[in-house]
C-alpha cells in the first residue's frame, strides 16, 4: 500500500464543538435517539468535512443542528475523542434572532446550563466533562 493511500485510509477524523455562553450559562443539546451517543448531553458540533476549515465547519454544524448563525470566536482547546477523533473546541456568538431550534434528526432538545449544572448530569458526554474540568 502506498504512503498516500495509507494516509488517506487512516486519516484521523476531526470534529468541531461550539461553546456558546450567555449570562453564565452554556448552550447544550440532548442528542436525538437517531445519532451516535443517543440522548446524551453535549455541546453542539460535529464532523469537519474534507477541505473545510474548522470555523466553516462550526458555522455549518450549528446551523444544521440548532438553526442558528454564529460568528466563530477563539479556539479554546483540542482533544482526542473516544473514537480517535481530534476535536477542536471553539467559542461562538449567536447572531440574528438568536433563537435556537432543534433539528429533530440530530437534536432532541436544547438547554442553557451552568458549568455546575452540567457537571451534575450523569448523561453528559465524557469529552464534554473533560472540557469543563480541564483547568481544575
Amino acid at each position: 500500500m502506498t504512503n498516500h493511500l495509507k494516509s488517506h485510509l487512516f486519516a484521523q477524523r476531526e470534529g468541531v464543538v461550539g461553546v456558546i455562553e450567555q449570562c453564565g450559562r452554556f448552550l447544550v443539546i440532548r442528542r436525538s435517539a437517531h445519532v451516535i451517543a443517543p440522548r446524551k448531553l453535549c455541546f453542539p458540533g460535529g464532523g469537519i468535512e474534507a477541505g473545510e476549515s474548522q470555523s466553516v465547519a462550526l458555522c455549518r454544524e450549528l446551523m444544521e443542528e440548532i438553526s442558528v448563525e454564529v460568528i466563530p470566536g477563539e479556539k479554546l482547546w483540542e482533544s482526542i475523542g473516544r473514537s480517535n477523533t481530534k476535536v477542536h473546541w471553539w467559542t461562538a456568538v449567536i447572531t440574528g434572532d438568536g433563537s435556537p431550534r432543534a433539528n429533530p434528526k440530530e437534536v432532541e432538545s436544547i438547554f442553557w446550563m451552568t458549568r455546575e449544572e452540567l457537571l451534575q448530569q450523569d448523561d453528559l458526554l465524557p469529552g464534554n466533562r473533560d472540557f469543563l474540568t480541564r483547568d481544575q
